[in-house]
């Protein structure tokens, strides 16, 4: 009896084994061939690999192509191509899978946003990049959520210098960067890398050590998500009644509800001398609506490929070009930047010559290239040492 009490607890130890590891196993992906995909080489070609057996074509799209390009089908079923050499940078790229465009699932590196999902490459330069890793003191990246507009909660990114927690008593000015059209709170950190650029240029003593807020900028899909409804579609006209009601949501967000969270949560001098704030695309329209509508909190103001059409200016702000000695006495720097390929560079032409006209004081950068991150983060790295200072 007590033999077959002991066979019947093995066979029954034995069957839980074996439920446990069927378990495991169908928790676990399909493994298949390992790829490796994107491969920077020496020769600063890169080589983009993805697994597909059943698929009828793979093409690679990459912001630094012209157009899509075939690749090769081998071994395993896994699709590659090798294209370059590429000039150093960050780029995002993804595939296009019998006409379905996806993600690098081999690469853990991606573009946030709302519609499309890239992923990222990053093809490093002889020299360290601006942007690169170093071997530098680095600051703190932290994610934090405040009471916002309409009973919402929302989200910050929020870069904190070198030697922020070392020092307890030190206060720090704070630069405000604002994402563009679909871009979220982390863009400008995963993709912009603002965070590593700051390290670099504070370590060699071009920028005072700041703090920077990295906020999501689509007000209304926030509160759409919050309160159970869709989220709307973006506005058409840059300019039109929607656009602007939107902007002016997030000017009312920012000024009423971020700033006093982040001058409660962090060390910063509070004060407009000590405040800066600068977008993108989108961002740089809310940067521009902000800084205008509210030039008692803001310094500095920083428009990359974006701009503001003369007839909202005279209509919404006429005080910046009919006084523009207290302009001018008032901004400490009023920046505007443009890629010469730029969707955005007539509009943004127009408002550089608007604002010489009106003899308001500005400085700009026309840049080679379009509407990319690559030029963004150049205008972040030609901006920041002039802030503060």
């Amino acid at each position: 009896m007590l033999t077959q009490t002991l066979s019947l607890n093995r066979f029954r130890l034995l069957l839980w084994g074996l439920v446990c590891l069927s378990g495991i196993v169908l928790a676990q992906p399909p493994r298949g061939p390992l790829v490796v995909s994107p491969q920077v080489n020496a020769d600063k070609t890169v080589t983009f690999r993805y697994l597909a057996p059943a698929a009828k074509e793979v093409r690679l799209s990459a912001q630094f192509e012209k157009a899509p390009v075939p690749m090769t089908k081998g071994d395993q079923g896994i699709w590659s191509v090798t294209v370059g050499p590429v000039k150093p940078d960050i780029y995002p790229y993804s595939f296009q899978v019998d006409g379905v465009t996806v993600m690098d699932p081999a690469n853990v590196a991606f573009f946030p946003n709302e519609r499309f999902k890239a992923s990222l490459v990053d093809v490093p330069g002889d020299t360290p990049l601006i942007h690169a890793m170093r071997n530098v003191p680095h600051g703190s990246v932290n994610y934090e959520y405040y009471p916002a507009l309409e009973g919402t909660t929302g989200s910050l990114v929020v870069y904190t210098p070198p030697g922020y927690d070392q020092n307890p008593t030190k206060k720090y000015p704070v630069f405000y960067l604002i994402s563009g059209t679909t871009d979220t709170e982390e863009t400008f950190f995963k993709v912009g890398r603002t965070n590593l650029i700051l390290d670099n240029m504070i370590a060699e003593g071009k920028a005072k050590p700041m703090i920077i807020v990295m906020p999501y900028g689509n007000i209304a899909a926030r509160v759409a998500e919050q309160k159970g409804g869709s989220k709307p579609a973006d506005p058409t006209v840059r300019d039109g009644a929607d656009a602007v009601k939107r902007a002016n949501d997030f000017a009312t967000d920012l000024v009423s509800h971020v700033i006093p969270y982040v001058e409660k949560s962090y060390r910063t001098l509070s004060n407009r001398d000590n405040r800066a704030i600068g977008g993108f695309s989108r961002g740089g329209g809310q940067t521009l609506r902000t800084a205008f509508g509210n030039m008692d909190k803001f310094a500095w103001v920083c428009s990359y490929s974006s701009y503001l059409s003369p007839t909202e200016m005279d209509r919404s702000f006429p005080q910046i070009g009919s006084n523009p000695d207290n302009t001018n006495k008032q901004l400490k720097l009023l920046w505007v930047s443009v890629g010469s390929d730029d969707f955005l560079y007539k509009g943004t032409v127009e408002f550089m010559d608007y604002l010489k006209a009106k003899k308001v004081n500005y400085k700009s950068l026309i840049t080679d290239g379009g509407h990319t991150w690559m030029n963004v983060k150049k205008y972040v790295a030609e901006t920041t040492p002039l802030l503060f200072q």
